[in-house]
């Protein structure tokens, strides 16, 4: 694997999960695999649990890490070729991903989309344009369109909890005040594919994801019909794909409770923090036993560390 920006760059899903839950039992049984490699993680947006997770998971790779956040740290960065920089913007991505290069053997970005213009968001323009200058494996922390590392440590998580051989599992739309990408979402439903489960997603109407990732996943408009019977519950809320980036609704009809939840099977509640309680999910829901974001935030770490350890192998 040269580069990870997707769950597609797997070659074996299965084994990747398999990798995370080895590493968790035995955090330090590869700190050899990085020993004196370099990996540097470049922020372009806010960051706490993929930050010190991806941190952490270099350092039980035995790897030395460096973390920029470009919001204050550096140069403005031009991604347009044949431009003039006659503006604002300091120094090109053609000579910082080559520079960067230079300094670490694994790249980390994260870079949030716009969502004021889908198609140059779905271009995945500051991830590709790393990819196409960096001369050493670039690893997606969140993008415009994808959160892989997310997806992979659900993927463990789920895989961890007393679930039937065939589990429901939804993916409930939730509300926000503001406007929030669709990267979560999208790689959640990429990552269900891999898992043999009744899935759902829920959302209301105009709030529907892409339905190239979304297709052959049935989406329901009632969120009461989409619980009912479930054994996972995972809220996140998205803005409209259709009508890209607008909120369009902002009542509190779709928080989750306890009266919600308990129209499941006893279902386990998830959802990628941060989290604002009492506008995504009602206290009771997130303080109960069946909550398992805390355990979540925790494999992040070692979904982090089988990553980084195929990547350099």
């Amino acid at each position: 694997m040269k580069q990870f920006l997707t769950l597609n760059d797997l070659s074996n899903f299965d084994a990747q999960v398999q990798l995370a839950k080895d590493i968790k039992a035995n955090p330090y049984q590869f700190e050899h695999v990085g020993k004196r490699k370099t990996l540097g993680l470049l922020f372009f947006n806010p960051s706490l649990r993929t930050r010190l997770s991806t941190q952490k998971a270099g350092r039980l790779l035995g790897m030395d890490v460096m973390v920029m956040n470009f919001s204050n740290e550096a140069w403005a960065i031009e991604y347009e070729d044949e431009t003039i920089m006659e503006g604002l913007r300091s120094e090109h991505v053609k000579e910082a991903a080559q520079v960067v290069s230079q300094y670490c053997d694994v790249v980390g970005i994260r870079a949030f989309a716009t969502l004021t213009d889908k198609e140059k968001d779905e271009s995945e323009q500051v991830l590709q344009s790393f990819i196409k200058y960096a001369t050493v494996p670039i690893l997606n922390m969140e993008s415009a369109t994808a959160h892989p590392l997310q997806a992979l440590a659900d993927a463990l998580t789920l895989t961890e909890l007393s679930l039937p051989k065939k589990p429901k599992v939804v993916l409930t739309w939730a509300p926000h005040p503001k406007a929030l990408p669709h990267a979560v979402g999208n790689s959640f439903a990429r990552m269900m594919g891999h898992i043999d489960a009744d899935f759902v997603i829920a959302n209301p109407e105009g709030y529907d994801l892409d339905p190239r990732i979304t297709k052959g996943i049935p989406v329901v408009h009632n969120q009461d019909e989409s619980l009912k019977d479930a054994d996972a519950v995972y809220a996140k809320n998205w803005s409209s794909y259709d009508s890209y980036g607008q909120i369009l609704r902002t009542d509190n009809k779709w928080m989750l409770t306890p009266e919600k939840m308990a129209q499941t099977n006893n279902a386990a509640f998830m959802h990628c923090l941060p989290i604002r309680r009492n506008v995504v999910v009602s206290d009771g829901v997130l303080d109960s036993p069946n909550s398992k974001v805390i355990e979540q935030a925790n494999n992040r770490t070692y979904a982090a560390a089988a990553v980084l350890k195929t990547l350099l192998s």
